[in-house]
């Protein structure tokens, strides 16, 4: 069995009168300590799907299972207990407390959890232990979604889901995000999924889920995934 198994999933909205079809059928699986991309133009439906997986969303139909367990069957304290333990979100626009010092943003994630990492050890993962004491309002744009990353990881979560990780970042900024994430699952055996608009970043992965349409188009699975530093966009 496949780490991570999305069969037949289902997601509807209803705004007013409307119908908003977010997920129709939506199925691929992922193996564990691997890293996906889910790729797809704005509207296609990767958000909701990543939702699902988080734990943050439920589906209307279909089966979500996780290191073997459907978590489309989990109550919400269930789901709770998850997203804590399991799994680390990444977004596109860092959502930092800003009246916490990167360290201590990071440390507010480590509590959290029954296994977490040294939250020096992690600021030194990401590049920014010179930079512990700092607010968010006296960091970069990258600095800030590195102390995300770092927020993340201090949980040891088994699951890494990134929402655009690169979206507000430039060209240079965003490749230190994406080596960071990379040597994240090659070292500590994460499974990190990646959803993005962004083809380039797909070179890099070992499975590429195309999203369209609230469809799963193709699945790719790339035997020779291409390094961070040769990704050009």
């Amino acid at each position: 069995m496949s780490y991570v198994e999305v069969k037949d999933v289902y997601k509807r909205y209803t705004m007013g009168d409307n119908v908003i079809v977010a997920n129709n059928g939506v199925s691929f699986s992922i193996e564990e300590g691997e890293f996906a991309v889910i790729l797809g133009p704005s509207g296609a439906g990767k958000s909701t799907v990543l939702n699902i997986l988080g734990g943050m969303d439920s589906c209307d139909e279909g089966q979500v299972i996780i290191d073997g367990s459907d978590i489309a069957k989990y109550s919400n304290k269930e789901l709770t207990t998850f997203r804590r333990l399991d799994v680390g979100f990444v977004f596109q626009f860092y959502n930092l407390v800003p009246n916490l010092t990167a360290k201590e943003n990071v440390e507010l994630a480590s509590q959290v959890s029954n296994k977490a990492l040294d939250v020096d050890e992690v600021l030194e993962l990401v590049n920014l232990s010179h930079r512990k004491q700092n607010f968010p309002a006296q960091l970069s744009g990258g600095e800030q979604q590195r102390v995300a990353i770092a927020r993340a990881l201090a949980k040891n979560p088994k699951l890494l889901l990134c929402d655009e990780p690169t979206g507000a970042l430039d060209f240079e900024t965003g490749k230190q995000v994406l080596k960071i994430l990379e040597d994240t699952c090659r070292n500590y055996k994460t499974t990190v999924i990646v959803i993005t608009h962004n083809s380039e970043i797909a070179k890099m992965a070992d499975r590429v889920i195309r999203v369209n349409d609230a469809k799963v188009r193709s699945i790719e699975i790339n035997d020779n995934p291409i390094s961070v530093d040769d990704i050009e966009w």
